[in-house]
């Protein structure tokens, strides 16, 4: 059994963060999971095929939470784990608390002990995603890509589909023509980066 500090080690894990089961201790707070004595199971679910596809169980003593479950990886046998993890609190600005995982990650003999609001199942156990090297996969997009992904936003934010062959959204009602035109505007920058981009791909392929 691994428990906090037992000298696992991180790392080497790459990729985005999009593709790894994660832990958000924002969410956990939400749904009123860290008092201490709770005790619960937690899974993930492919919505499309409608099938679990993981499940841990969780329990919180005085600011930690411990996670158990199985993992087998690269073939071999499945071994339980169990994994303690601290949790912290920082005041709010207008009033309440706010929760923080302390990252159990040992890297190069080094205890990350980060504050952060999400850990990663990228290998072995749970960590923050610097210790994981993970990257958000934003960070690999062009700038015509994060424009096109910024002018999809806003015309889901208008009501919207994200698709530039539909008309542009109508003004929302309540929204005023002040913010709609400046969205529109943004939008529209947006989307002639994006089809700039397209232009010059096509034009390789003239004859």
């Amino acid at each position: 059994m691994g428990g906090y500090g037992s000298g696992r080690r991180f790392g080497g894990a790459r990729g985005h963060v999009e593709a790894y089961r994660c832990l958000d201790v924002r969410w956990l707070h939400r749904k009123d999971l860290l008092h201490p004595g709770m005790v619960t199971s937690l899974s993930w679910s492919n919505t499309q095929a409608r099938i679990q596809t993981a499940s841990i169980g969780l329990r919180t003593n005085d600011n930690q939470v411990v996670l158990s479950y199985r993992q087998s990886r690269d073939g071999e046998e499945w071994q339980d784990i169990e994994e303690s993890v601290e949790v912290t609190w920082t005041r709010c600005a207008f009033g309440g608390q706010r929760p923080w995982f302390m990252c159990p990650g040992v890297v190069n003999g080094v205890a990350c002990r980060r504050r952060v609001a999400i850990l990663y199942a990228a290998a072995r156990y749970f960590a923050c995603r610097q210790c994981y090297g993970l990257a958000y996969g934003s960070q690999s997009e062009g700038l015509a890509d994060r424009a096109l992904r910024r002018g999809q936003k806003i015309r889901m934010r208008l009501g919207g589909t994200g698709s530039l062959s539909d008309m542009f959204p109508f003004k929302p009602k309540g929204m005023r023509w002040a913010t709609y035109v400046r969205l529109r505007s943004e939008a529209e920058l947006a989307e002639s980066k994006w089809l700039a981009k397209l232009d010059a791909w096509l034009e390789k392929f003239q004859p």
